[in-house]
């Protein structure tokens, strides 16, 4: 079926049926652009939500708990969802939106071209009508105008009394309207003609081109409203598996709830590590004076209440845990409390005293209850532990880009970041002081003895290496700085404990010996190997001894308990130098080729191997990892 055979007189119908199906699609695109509006904003307003309903910092300590996690974990899953409708929002307007009104301006200028060639083929056709309706006027004027040339001949030929000129006259009159009438006659038939092939060719070939052409514009239309359509559903079901997978992570997060863990945290957050109070005993005072009942004598009898279970009422605050603050006070008789208002407004103002003092955080948190003191140092002394590892390997970095340019001093001046290890240096002394400080106080509170013996070793290790850097630094020129200085602090507490226990009775059998050859061996300064950071050659080095002096406050006595030197590491195995190498930066050491020495230490990724002379003085230092063959021993 075709318009152009089935609607030949319909032109001016099928013109607004066009423009209607070009209405509707611009209102679908519309509806798209509509959409899109909403999903953006749907968007928006789920990331405002979740953001409203994120924990504040004072709400932290209270999301440690399943459910809070949980539901944070949700709120990230609806923040993902929120992205997935923007997701959809721009690949609708992208693909879809755009698509429409590129169709829609198309569908105007095409429906534009083929009505105006219509129009044109309309106004033809018409023009040509009126002509021929012109050439049909003008020949039946001058048919009749020949007719009554006859006629007025014929009777001018019959009537006797008229000269025979007034005769011919009308005759030459007649032929010649005669002739006129013909050469009309002819033009009629000649546009009657015309008008009928072009009216022909207009109704049977023309105007239907003309009107096949809009029902091809309109069923591509229709076709693309309908891919459209589809296109938009698979928009937004090719977000469905994300969707999905953030729905499953929201169950997922729901059964990683767990009410017996919640309730071991809330114990553990609140426990305050006291005793409940003991019973209280009786008090017969019957047979006591006055002034013993009165409490001004001292007296023996039964403890006073504020004495029982170890701990004073005054000093108790409402939660139950014991306050640094509140005194001591004198027990009156049972018979005085009802004598007047005052001590009631007492007890209560030793209360407000003692709940505000709680609140104050002191350094040592000393005013927390014994287990929730152990907590908030144990966290304090990773923190600390963390900054430390970060600090070191800040400067691990500065010392590889120190030992390059030294190398290269193309490469820049090595002198350039001096500044920068020495700030960094000072910046480890600060937090391993700062860390043996709170390594004390997690000590006491742990058993007031030190804690275990490995604590305390790793104490006295921390405190003897703090107080050697400090030391070398006075020797090496009153704290001014250098290279000697800057490697003395990137020593490692953790590596150094962990070599000193490895050793430990060696230590006490050869400690005379052991101090002489570590002194004979080992160069001023350097460092001792960085526990869990990537060694390089002028941070990561050869075991140090240095005797701790008493020079201030932190001054040890000489002992065996509290003298400290670095012990010989252990040979891991052997290597043999495959090419001889030479020590360009502090740390390392020269290598000639064949030379074979103990590795004590392995590459840790930073592509260098501490190794040990095998014979004379048994220098330690660091060699290209690449530069070695390695044979280690079966035990490793």
């Amino acid at each position: 079926m075709s318009w152009g055979t089935e609607l030949w007189d319909q032109y001016e119908n099928l013109s607004l049926h066009t423009q209607k199906g070009i209405d509707f699609l611009e209102k679908y695109g519309q509806f798209i652009k509509e959409r899109c509006t909403i999903e953006v904003e749907y968007a928006k307003n789920l990331r405002r939500l979740v953001k409203n309903f994120q924990p504040k910092k004072k709400d932290e300590e209270d999301y440690q708990y399943s459910p809070c996690k949980a539901f944070k974990l949700v709120m990230a899953e609806v923040n993902d969802l929120a992205g997935q409708h923007e997701v959809i929002s721009e690949n609708l307007q992208s693909e879809v939106l755009r698509a429409v009104n590129i169709l829609v301006k198309d569908l105007k200028d095409d429906r534009k071209k083929h009505l105006q060639e219509g129009a044109r083929m309309m106004t033809q056709l018409t023009n040509q009508l009126a002509t021929l309706e012109r050439a049909r006027k003008n020949y039946e004027k001058a048919s009749r105008e020949a007719e009554r040339a006859l006629d007025t001949f014929q009777r001018v030929d019959a009537d006797m009394n008229l000269s025979r000129a007034e005769v011919e006259k009308q005759r030459m009159n007649m032929t010649l309207k005669s002739q006129q009438c013909e050469e009309t006659k002819n033009e009629y038939a000649s546009q009657l003609q015309r008008t009928n092939d072009l009216q022909n060719q207009h109704y049977h070939i023309l105007l239907p081109d003309v009107f096949r052409n809009l029902q091809d514009l309109d069923e591509k239309r229709i076709k693309d409203i309908r891919n459209f359509m589809i296109h938009s559903a698979d928009v937004e079901r090719k977000v469905f598996p994300i969707i999905s997978k953030c729905l499953d992570g929201i169950v997922s997060a729901a059964q990683q709830i767990n009410e017996k863990e919640d309730t071991l945290l809330v114990i553990e957050r609140y426990k305050s590590g006291f005793q409940p109070p003991t019973d209280i005993p009786f008090e017969d005072l019957n047979g006591r004076g006055g002034s013993e009942r009165d409490g001004s004598s001292g007296g023996v009898g039964p403890p006073p209440l504020s004495s029982v279970g170890g701990f004073r009422p005054e000093a108790m605050t409402v939660k139950g845990t014991m306050s640094a603050g509140g005194k001591l006070k004198k027990r009156v008789g049972i018979f005085n409390i009802f004598s007047s208002n005052k001590k009631l407004i007492d007890v209560c103002n030793s209360l407000k005293s003692n709940l505000s003092s709680y609140g104050d955080n002191k350094e040592d948190y000393s005013d927390l209850p014994p287990n929730q003191r152990k907590k908030k140092l144990q966290m304090k002394v990773e923190e600390i532990v963390a900054k430390i590892q970060q600090e070191t390997a800040a400067r691990d970095g500065l010392m590889k880009i120190k030992g390059v340019y030294e190398a290269n001093p193309a490469m820049g001046d090595p002198m350039s970041v001096e500044g920068q290890l020495n700030e960094s240096g000072h910046k480890l002394d600060k937090l391993r002081l700062e860390l043996h400080k709170f390594q004390g106080f997690l000590d006491e509170v742990e058993g007031g003895g030190g804690g275990s013996p490995a604590n305390r070793r790793h104490n006295n290790v921390n405190g003897v290496e703090r107080k050697r850097s400090l030391l070398h630094r006075n020797s090496a020129g009153g704290g001014s700085g250098g290279e000697e200085e800057s490697l003395s602090r990137s020593a490692s507490d953790s590596s150094v404990s962990n070599n000193h226990n490895h050793n430990h009775n060696n230590h006490h059998n050869n400690s005379s010996s052991s101090s002489h050859n570590n002194h004979k061996q080992s160069a001023p300064g350097t460092p001792l190997p960085v526990h869990g950071c990537s060694n390089s050659p002028a941070e990561s080095g050869i075991g140090t001894s240095h005797t701790s002096l008493p020079d201030s406050d932190d001054a040890l006595p000489v002992n065996d308990a509290d003298y400290y030197e670095a012990e010989l590491l252990p040979p891991l195995g052997v290597c043999k130098a495959l090419y001889p190498f030479e020590a360009t930066s502090e740390g390392s050491i020269r290598m000639g080729d064949g030379e074979e020495l103990l590795i004590i230490e392995l590459d840790q990724g930073d592509g260098w191997t501490r190794v040990r002379r095998a014979t004379g003085d048994q220098e330690e230092g660091f060699v290209p990892t690449s530069y070695i063959e390695c044979t280690l021993h079966s035990t490793c």
